[in-house]
C-alpha cells in the first residue's frame, strides 16, 4: 500500500470539459467495490493513464482509512485493479499498487480473448488505448456480459494526452515517483526504451505535476479499441468450432 501515506485524493486536481471536477464525474458512482482495467499494448503504456489509477487509489483507500494497517485488527488491502498486457508483460506496476502480482494479467492478441479476460476479472470501468476502432469478432455471450456490467470508460494514451480529450487529471510528485519506481524494477525494459519513458514523463511535467488527458467515451466503443488485430486466435477458433460442432447436432 504504497499511496496510503504518501499522498491523498486532495493532492489530485480534475477537470471535466474545462470546469473543476471530482473522480466521480468521470467514474459517476465511484465506490469501494469497483474494479479497474486498463488495456496496455506497449511498453510503458499504461503510465499513461496513472493520474487516473493513482487517483483512484487515493479515492479508494479513503473508503478503508480508518481501518487501514498492518496491526491486529487492521485490513491491510489492495483495490482490485488491473493491467491486461496484450500479447507480452510490458513492465511491472506494482510501485503503483497493482499487487498481487496476478492483477497483471497476460492476454493473447485476440479480441475475444481479452474481453473474456476483462470479464472474469469483472472490471466495471475499462481504460482503452485511444487506438483506431476496428471491427472485432466476440461470441454474443461474451459482448452481452461487458455491456451488462462495465459502467464506463476512458480513452487514454500512452503518451499521456489523447486528441478530443474531455477530461485532465493533474497528479503530484508523489504518485510520479510510484511510476518512476515502477521504471526502475521493470528489468524488461530496455536502456532505450527506459529513455524515451522518462522523457514522455517529463513532456507532462509542470512544477513536478504531471497533467494527463483522456477522452470519455461508450463501453461499447472502447470495446472496439482493445486491439488492432481482428484475427481470431487458435482459442477463439476452437470455440467457434464447438458452436459450429453444435449447430450440426442440432439438426
Amino acid at each position: 500500500m504504497h499511496t496510503v501515506n504518501a499522498m491523498s485524493y486532495q493532492n489530485f486536481d480534475f477537470e471535466v470539459d474545462g470546469q473543476k471536477a471530482l473522480l466521480e464525474d468521470i467514474f459517476p458512482d465511484f465506490n469501494e467495490y469497483d474494479r479497474i482495467g486498463v488495456v496496455v499494448r506497449e511498453a510503458g503504456g499504461g503510465t499513461g493513464a496513472s493520474a487516473l489509477l493513482m487517483s483512484a487509489l487515493t479515492r479508494f483507500y479513503d473508503f478503508f482509512r480508518p481501518e487501514l494497517g498492518i496491526e491486529p485488527g487492521k485490513q491491510f488491502i489492495y483495490p482490485e485493479f488491473f493491467i491486461f498486457h496484450v500479447g507480452k508483460q510490458y513492465m511491472t506496476h506494482y510501485w503503483m499498487d497493482i499487487w498481487p502480482p496476478h492483477k497483471e494479467v497476460l492476454v493473447e492478441d485476440d479480441p475475444e480473448q481479452i474481453l473474456e479476460t476483462i470479464n472474469d476479472r469483472g472490471i466495471t470501468r475499462l481504460l482503452v488505448e485511444d487506438i483506431d476502432p476496428v471491427q472485432p469478432i466476440f461470441l454474443r455471450e461474451t459482448l452481452n456480459s461487458a455491456k451488462h456490467r462495465i459502467v464506463s470508460a476512458l480513452a487514454y494514451s500512452p503518451t499521456g494526452r489523447v486528441e478530443n480529450s474531455d477530461v485532465k487529471i493533474t497528479s503530484c510528485d508523489a504518485a510520479e515517483k510510484c511510476v518512476l519506481d515502477s521504471f526502475k524494477i521493470s528489468k524488461d525494459l530496455s536502456k532505450e526504451v527506459l529513455e524515451q519513458l522518462l522523457e514522455r514523463r517529463h513532456s507532462l511535467t509542470t512544477n513536478r505535476r504531471v497533467t494527463e488527458t483522456y477522452r470519455r467515451i461508450e463501453v461499447s466503443e472502447a470495446l472496439y479499441r482493445l486491439t488492432n488485430n481482428i484475427e481470431p486466435s487458435p482459442t477463439t477458433r476452437s470455440y467457434f468450432a464447438l458452436l459450429e460442432m453444435e449447430e450440426e447436432i442440432e439438426v
